[in-house]
């Protein structure tokens, strides 16, 4: 693996060098060439089976097609897309472990800039049970790796609509810390000579929170802030207007929003599907009703599939425009939006003031801590109680649950708490590790009673824990924080309770609140009327 990424590396700087686009770079609230023309998205959705459009509904498969890497199949589509008239895509996964160079070099010889989501559908963040692990940082820098050699890419989206609703909120404390950590990634690149790429995050248009997901995404430190904010919406349909689809809302509301707002989909299909698009909403976008806030969006979507949103029917090896597709090029052709040039222009916009806790919002400032493998493992190699080599990670959940409910301390130190903004160092390890924590903590807890540290087999006494000197900072700093956690009560609005029992609460192996109720008995193993099912990237509470 490692040669095949330095073999890519090599490929993707001599692809670099010969790159004829020049880099996109953001000041304020707009997009600018380096040159400093200022640069407006005509993109496309390019990608097969993606999963995705209105709603971010998924298809249930994880699954999916890398649309870059494969160079017949790029040689097939990008004169259809520089034919269309755009100058950038968006793809929904890539391979990071696969060459983009060719695809990516027809692109840059077509003028066609690429903004990339960072995960993939079995490895992304979950709204329904959300985390950010050593797993998805180790993702997401991989795709920046692959990607980010090649000078037509604009950068890159930390999630997906994964808050999409009132009822799921709490993700999007996971979202925005993976924004601060691969931000911070990318800086740590420009340090060494490497150039900007923006991370941001796409937003359906949910009009119970798009206010406060806005506000979220933009507010407190810039360097832990959304570079751009993507829209995914589906207003205009059919014979609309400026004022009837709500964009004139839009207009209103962004525009005193700090960095570049765009559609990161648009193009509804209600009314005739996808061949009864009439595109009006592609000439308002670049109109100066729009231009002064927004820098143009991205059409939803290149290939025709089942959901009937495609400009583009492909069968076998043969990819036929659909009349919607003459209509938006024709559309594209026509528009010419007002530009100012990047030395000309003064930002004045500042960030937004961070929302409330709220009954519809529950997130506090604080997010989660950085995924950190080297924590993860220091705290692993010390444990004098851990899991037995041969526990098989479905039984996680029965030993979490019993721990957690009769000593709510000893899981501190993976507890998550979005409300009150309160996370344990180790919430980002693998869930073995975490296990292997909490059972730790246990065991210290009961005085490292024999009984503590067995679980009829399921954890085992370690003989020779070791903490290695590379290791002491950290583990005390950690420690540290595990004892912070554990007293931590209450949340950011003041009206929870220590148990942080409502819904924005969860952890990645473990509840986040502790369960009452009777204690049933399973072998010689005393579990909770609730439980917990271990799984991938996380766990689920699920009844008895």
């Amino acid at each position: 693996m490692g040669f095949l990424r330095a073999a890519l590396a090599s490929t993707l700087l001599l692809a670099a060098a010969d790159a004829t686009l020049e880099p996109i770079i953001m000041k304020g609230s707009k997009f600018f060439t380096k040159s400093g023309d200022q640069f407006f998205l005509k993109g496309i959705a390019y990608q097969q089976e993606a999963g995705t459009g209105p709603g971010g509904a998924t298809s249930g498969s994880n699954t999916y097609v890398d649309p870059l890497a494969n160079e017949k199949t790029c040689k097939r589509d990008v004169p259809i897309l520089e034919k269309l008239g755009v100058n950038a895509i968006r793809t929904y996964a890539i391979n990071p472990d696969s060459d983009h160079s060719a695809c990516m070099k027809l692109l840059d010889d077509a003028g066609i800039y690429v903004i990339a989501d960072l995960g993939e559908p079995a490895l992304s963040i979950n709204r329904d049970d959300p985390s950010w692990n050593v797993e998805l940082f180790d993702r997401y820098k991989s795709v920046i790796d692959n990607l980010g050699q090649y000078s037509n890419v604009i950068g890159f989206f930390a999630g997906n609509e994964v808050t999409n609703n009132a009822t799921n909120t709490g993700a999007s404390a996971y979202v925005k810390a993976a924004t601060r950590d691969t931000k911070k990634y990318i800086a740590d690149k420009m340090a060494k000579g490497g150039r900007w790429m923006g991370v941001g995050y796409a937003a359906n248009d949910d009009a119970e929170i798009r206010v406060h997901m806005a506000q979220y995404f933009n507010c407190g430190d810039q360097d832990e802030a959304i570079d751009y904010w993507g829209y995914n919406i589906y207003s205009w349909c059919g014979k609309s207007s400026f004022e009837k689809s709500g964009y004139d809302v839009q207009v209103e509301f962004f525009s005193n929003y700090s960095v570049p707002v765009f559609f990161a989909e648009y193009g509804c299909n209600t009314v005739g599907g996808a061949e009864g698009r009439l595109w009006d909403d592609t000439t308002a976008l670049y109109s100066d009703q729009m231009t002064g806030v927004f820098s143009g969006g991205i059409v939803y979507m290149f290939h025709e599939e089942e959901n009937d949103y495609g400009v583009v029917k492909v069968t076998g090896d043969t990819a036929k425009t659909l009349k919607n597709y003459d209509v938006l090029r024709t559309k594209l052709a026509a528009v010419e939006p007002s530009s100012t040039a990047m030395s000309a222009y003064q930002p004045t916009n500042s960030p937004a003031a961070c929302p409330p806790v709220s009954e519809n919002w529950k997130v506090a400032k604080a997010m989660p801590p950085t995924p950190d493998s080297d924590l993860c493992d220091c705290m692993f190699k010390s444990l004098s109680c851990a899991p037995a080599s041969n526990l098989a990670e479905k039984d996680y959940g029965d030993i979490f649950g019993y721990i957690c409910e009769n000593d709510e301390k000893a899981c501190a130190g993976i507890k998550r708490d979005t409300e009150a903004g309160v996370y344990g160092p180790y919430s980002m390890c693998n869930p073995k590790e975490q296990l292997g924590h909490v059972l730790d903590a246990y065991y210290n807890n009961q005085n490292k009673g024999s009984y503590a540290c067995d679980f009829d087999g399921a954890a085992k006494v370690q003989t020779s824990p070791k903490v290695e000197s590379s290791c002491e900072v950290s583990l005390d700093q950690a420690s540290s924080a595990v004892a912070v956690v554990a007293t931590a009560t209450g949340n950011a609005s003041g009206t929870g309770s220590s148990s942080g029992s409502d819904s924005s609460t969860s952890d990645s192996a473990a509840p986040g609140f502790m369960p009452s109720g009777p204690i049933v008995t399973l072998g010689n193993m005393a579990i909770g009327l609730y439980v917990l099912v271990a799984m991938g990237a996380g766990a689920a509470m699920v009844a008895l």
